[in-house]
């Protein structure tokens, strides 16, 4: 469709934005973690009702389309989202009138192809075809009964409309058109809603510059930072199951922290030091988790205090700690950065230990490091399938999987997050060891050997990063 007409306030603007990124969030979130279908479908149900004002929901869609168009990465990522949410729409909508779909198709295609129509098959040609139709339908495993096919309509559709479909022979085709039943056309639309966004977005992004030049105090900004604009729980006063101080920081990065964190831990006590972004990431992170700033300030002044005087130390890095807190400067309490500013902002360089494994290692360093840390087989596959195809989230919450077995069962672990937060991980972790243990967290040493934990340690020098 095209862009709405109409006016709004600027508070209007970024308030509609953000209810939509918050149901595409969650739509993220549910994905990640596998929700069963009728699961799925109520929470989304349910995170929807802020998008049933037609107006909100129709500018939000072209607010975030701007927004995400800048890149390959931010435009895959709303894709994905909305296509599903379309598609869990469409689902909707279908099942209590059936013609919407024929209604779709046709729009579809009198704006795309010269107004040829798709067809619903007649009740007289359904029984004419129907031993090629129900052989097209049935499986292996599973064939179409004389009820379901009596209850299933077909439509003709042009066949390079439905080559998924064909592909895998999962429809009739005769003179140019497949013959595609009710249910299975909804993957077919959503195909194509997929395919009219992904080109609306690429031309946006040829025009973003350009469309917001002159503008940079209002809607720029706005724009250009919705995608780090964190929308989940706040973390800034965050609480750990249990204590901690800096005198257990080691072991719970070794067991309870996720791997960009871990990472971080392992870049400090290796270096003695941290680069700026280093220090923002895990310094905000320790903070969320429950670290009170003279805690803080005792725990980096033990590690740089290895390689500068105490002076050096109050002079040049003190006052950043401080800051964090809310304790210099504007006194602004800042807040732990989520997964999204850390895949998306500065890349790490030669001597950085900051930003997303995931995101920053390459293949071969990130297989080495999983391994080092006792991830192997098919859950070390599964995460860098995850990197490989650039689900990055979906890899951390693979790895959150795979080091706290059972997690999902086990009652009182609000799971909420993980992978979209590192304090979310880290709460979900220690929460799910404590519960576990049956009393407050008691620290014990990772399962990883001496000989692993050094080995995994001299990675993060070695380590190369991808170019961004």
């Amino acid at each position: 469709t095209d862009a709405p007409s109409f006016e709004l306030t600027l508070d209007e603007f970024e308030e509609y934005a953000l209810a939509r990124l918050k149901v595409l969030r969650k739509i993220e979130d549910m994905r990640a973690r596998n929700f069963p279908h009728d699961k799925f479908r109520s929470e989304l149900d349910s995170a929807m009702q802020t998008l049933k004002d037609s107006k909100v929901d129709l500018a939000s869609h072209f607010i975030l389309r701007a927004a995400y168009c800048r890149s390959e990465d931010l435009r895959r990522w709303f894709l994905q989202q909305e296509s599903a949410l379309f598609k869990h729409r469409l689902n909707i909508a279908s099942q209590t009138n059936t013609s919407i779909l024929a209604k779709l198709l046709n729009k579809a295609n009198t704006d795309n192809e010269g107004g040829v129509k798709y067809q619903r098959v007649s009740e007289a040609d359904k029984q004419n075809l129907r031993d090629k139709l129900q052989a097209a339908g049935s499986t292996a495993n599973k064939s179409v009964s004389i009820i379901e096919f009596r209850d299933t309509a077909f439509y003709k559709i042009p066949f390079s409309q439905a080559l998924e479909l064909v592909s895998s022979r999962q429809v009739y085709v005769h003179k140019g058109y497949a013959y595609v039943p009710t249910q299975k056309l909804v993957s077919t639309i959503t195909a194509r809603f997929r395919s009219q966004v992904s080109g609306s977005l690429v031309r946006a992004s040829a025009a973003f510059d350009d469309a917001i030049a002159g503008d940079e105090g209002r809607i720029g900004p706005l724009l250009k930072n919705m995608n780090q604009t964190y929308t989940g729980k706040d973390y800034s006063q965050a609480k750990v199951v249990g204590d901690i101080n800096p005198q257990n920081v080691d072991d719970l990065a070794k067991r309870s922290m996720p791997l960009c964190m871990r990472q971080l831990q392992r870049g400090l006590k290796q270096d003695h030091k941290l680069k700026h972004w280093g220090r923002m990431q895990y310094g905000l992170f320790l903070k969320g988790a429950g670290l009170s700033m003279e805690d803080s300030l005792v725990f980096f002044q033990a590690e740089f205090t290895r390689i500068m005087n105490v002076d050096q130390f109050q002079k040049q890095y003190s006052y950043n700690i401080r800051h964090m807190y809310g304790k210099e400067g504007k006194r602004k309490s800042y807040t732990p950065y989520n997964c999204t500013k850390i895949i998306m902002g500065n890349p790490p360089q030669s001597g950085d230990h900051h930003g997303c494994p995931f995101r920053h290692y390459d293949d071969d360093h990130l297989s080495a490091l999983l391994s080092s840390l006792n991830l192997k087989g098919p859950d070390k596959e599964a995460i860098m399938q995850h990197k490989k195809t650039k689900n990055y989230n979906l890899a951390c919450v693979k790895h959150f999987e795979a080091t706290h077995p059972g997690a999902l069962s086990v009652p009182g672990i609000q799971l909420d997050g993980v992978g979209n937060h590192p304090n979310a991980w880290f709460q979900a972790s220690t929460s799910y060891f404590a519960l576990k243990e049956g009393k407050n967290q008691t620290l014990t040493q990772d399962p990883m050997t001496t000989a692993e934990e050094n080995n995994a340690v001299g990675l993060v020098s070695s380590t190369s990063v991808e170019a961004n």
